[in-house]
């Protein structure tokens, strides 16, 4: 089935494939491996890829997309290509010009989705993560809402056809939604999800006001010693969702995929790897009942893999509240 046929309308009137491919590279790989899996993901039948500029690879990435429009593939309105603002270019006045980088990178003239990738403003210049002298990230004092109006401004001259954020609590989110003067909500909220961390609150909350929750880290995690706190449980082997996936002869992460795509969430699968990326195409041809759907609701137990606690002491930091 073509996952094109799959997708959510955004409440800015565009639609978003509910399936897509993340494209951020484990250490261990060049990031030059972007082109070859990405390539890859498009040609079995991802149209949604998800990259952004601190991943550093969106020029191989952009390649990808330019070799499978070249040689038919698809074309460009068939791809939905999500990007996202940097920390260092939340000023104002650096938004436009960090999206007019990244699409000159990608060799497009938009992106389907721009979104702020965290609510936390550091120093702006060169360095992705400037730190001072002990270590520590320095923060930036910038006012969302005047970045979420520079955001707008790209929408309204068509480098961007959507626009939204990634990371925001509710209340972050609120202060958005809240602006005197507001242009266009807030599209979705891009942020860890999985059965260990369900957001449902966070869920009920983006679906009252029509923002779409879009799931990274819906496998679990990369286990990647820098990011993720590694003495929590792997989420592929918890026996409940390996139960499930042996009773519809699926895999576990099929099952998380369709868990999320089932209650209304846009869900990202990362993979470097050619086979599972063509296994997770394949989430549509199965669904699970509403005993497999309370049972994975029943896992959830607040577990959050990517903590980020470097920018723990940040004022903005998002994951003190609850949702």
């Amino acid at each position: 089935m073509d996952p094109k046929g799959q997708r959510v309308k955004l409440n800015d009137g565009h639609f978003i494939p509910v399936l897509g491919f993340g494209t951020a590279v484990p250490p261990e790989f060049p990031k030059s491996e972007a082109l070859e899996v990405t390539k890859f993901a498009i040609e079995v039948g991802f149209r949604h890829i998800d990259c952004a500029h601190v991943y550093r690879n969106e020029e191989y990435v952009g390649q990808a997309i330019q070799s499978k429009i070249a040689d038919g593939t698809v074309k460009r309105e068939d791809i939905f290509y999500t990007s996202k603002l940097w920390c260092t270019f939340l000023r104002p006045e650096l938004v436009r010009p960090a999206l007019e980088k990244s699409l000159k990178t990608l060799q497009l003239d938009y992106v389907d989705l721009y979104i702020i990738h965290f609510p936390l403003a550091v120093k702006p210049g060169e360095e992705l993560f400037p730190k001072d002298e002990n270590g520590k990230l320095i923060s930036d004092s910038v006012d969302l809402c005047h970045t979420w109006e520079a955001l707008e401004k790209c929408k309204d001259v068509g480098l961007t056809k959507s626009i939204g954020v990634s990371n925001f609590n509710h209340k972050q989110l609120e202060k958005i939604l809240n602006k005197p003067g507001l242009k266009y909500k807030p599209v979705c909220n891009q942020v860890e999800c999985h059965p260990y961390l369900n957001q449902s609150k966070l869920l009920d909350f983006c679906k009252s006001h029509d923002i779409v929750l879009v799931a990274y880290g819906a496998l679990g995690s990369q286990r990647i010693k820098e990011w993720v706190n590694l003495n929590l449980p792997v989420l592929m082997e918890d026996s409940v969702l390996c139960a499930i996936a042996k009773k519809h002869k699926q895999t576990p992460a099929l099952v998380v995929l369709r868990y999320q795509i089932q209650r209304g969430v846009v869900v990202l699968a990362k993979s470097y790897n050619k086979k599972r990326i063509k296994e997770n195409i394949q989430v549509f041809d199965f669904e699970l009942t509403p005993e497999d759907m309370k049972a994975i609701d029943g896992l959830n137990r607040n577990i959050r893999y990517y903590e980020f606690l470097m920018w723990v002491d940040h004022p903005e930091y998002p994951f003190s509240e609850e949702y």
